[in-house]
């Protein structure tokens, strides 16, 4: 499995409030993706900081998402580039179903 951060500095602090109606707005975009087992929505506390962690099936499912078209949606959304970063996910606790995930 493979966890994808995405993070991207926004030029204006959003309020909890707004980053929810925002992200609300987005979240159907995302549901039926292949390989997109799980996706959060983030907001730093002073709301300069916003983006999403995915988890995925593989690397390839993963790079399918972020092509350039994706990166001008959210330059288009929020005003700023994207920054993603791939990293592996060998195990994942998964508390609400009780299972321990392994990519093999």
């Amino acid at each position: 499995m493979i966890t994808v951060m995405v993070t991207f500095q926004m030029p204006k602090a959003m309020t909890l409030d707004e980053a929810r109606r925002v992200f609300l707005s987005t979240a159907p975009k995302y549901q039926s993706v292949a390989g997109l087992v799980r996706k959060y929505y983030v907001l730093s506390d002073d709301g300069t900081t916003a983006g999403g962690i995915y988890l995925w099936n593989s690397r390839a499912e993963a790079e399918a998402l972020y092509t350039e078209s994706w990166k001008a949606f959210v330059r288009d959304k929020y005003d700023c580039d994207p920054s993603v970063v791939y990293m592996h996910s060998p195990v994942v606790v998964d508390n609400l179903s009780h299972e321990i995930l392994s990519d093999k």
